[in-house]
């Protein structure tokens, strides 16, 4: 059931973005097309901002979920079994913490915006740190699953040998 969850949630963010990038990109070209124009549309640069930071909280949270973002073993893979492990432990509970903090710190700056208004858009500024609430959440649960399947798992049979390039996950 979780599995299918995580998969209806992957479905959603993958949606989500492509309607933001839209949104994004027709947003950008109206404000292009009204500066040549000579009427620029003020308001095009600030909703440009808001639908950036939520299109990239919403690819963080796909690329973490789907584990395609960019991440350098090189070193880690050079090192014994045990050690690799460890270090693997080490590196998912900082992104266990790291995420949680980032849940909490958001929410406080949500409550400190929360009555500061838009320059040119009628809409509160908690509205620009809103989906790193999320983010957090998502990086946190994330790499707390990472833990546990890193202490389910044996550890890799052998690490590469020190002549291959780096290994990018």
């Amino acid at each position: 059931m979780l599995r299918a969850l995580a998969r209806a949630f992957d479905q959603a963010a993958a949606f989500v973005c492509c309607v933001l990038v839209t949104g994004l990109l027709g947003c950008v070209a109206l404000g292009v097309v009204t500066r040549a124009l000579g009427e620029p549309l003020i308001w095009t640069d600030e909703l440009s901002r808001f639908l950036m930071v939520w299109l990239a909280v919403f690819g963080w949270a796909l690329a973490s979920r789907k584990r395609i973002h960019v991440r350098i073993r090189f070193f880690q893979d050079l090192l014994p079994k045990r050690a690799h492990k460890a270090t693997e432990l080490a590196i998912q509970t900082a992104v266990t913490l790291f995420g949680a903090f980032i849940t909490v710190y958001s929410v406080g700056l949500i409550g400190k915006n929360f009555d500061l208004e838009a320059t040119s858009l009628p809409i509160s500024m908690a509205w620009m740190y809103a989906p790193m609430v999320l983010a957090g959440a998502i990086t946190a649960l994330q790499g707390a699953s990472q833990v546990f399947e890193t202490l389910r798992r044996s550890p890799p049979l052998r690490p590469p040998a020190a002549g291959k390039a780096a290994a990018v996950e």
